[in-house]
């Protein structure tokens, strides 16, 4: 899983604060970009989505 990519969202003006995220047939890592060295969060591909979804709707009620 070594083929991290960047948010589409991320630019030149958020200060490169990000998550990078890695994904293979069966996982998804994602990672701090500002540490990439420290531990990854690891997602099982079906549960993904839910942690998506439930990030999204977090950010709705703020």
């Amino acid at each position: 899983m070594a083929d991290w990519r960047k948010s589409s969202y991320s630019g030149p003006d958020d200060g490169n604060e990000c998550v990078e995220i890695a994904n293979s047939p069966t996982r998804v890592a994602v990672r701090d970009s500002k540490a990439p060295t420290r531990a990854a969060l690891t997602f099982h591909t079906t549960a993904y989505v839910p942690f998506l979804e439930a990030l999204k709707e977090s950010a709705r009620e703020l």
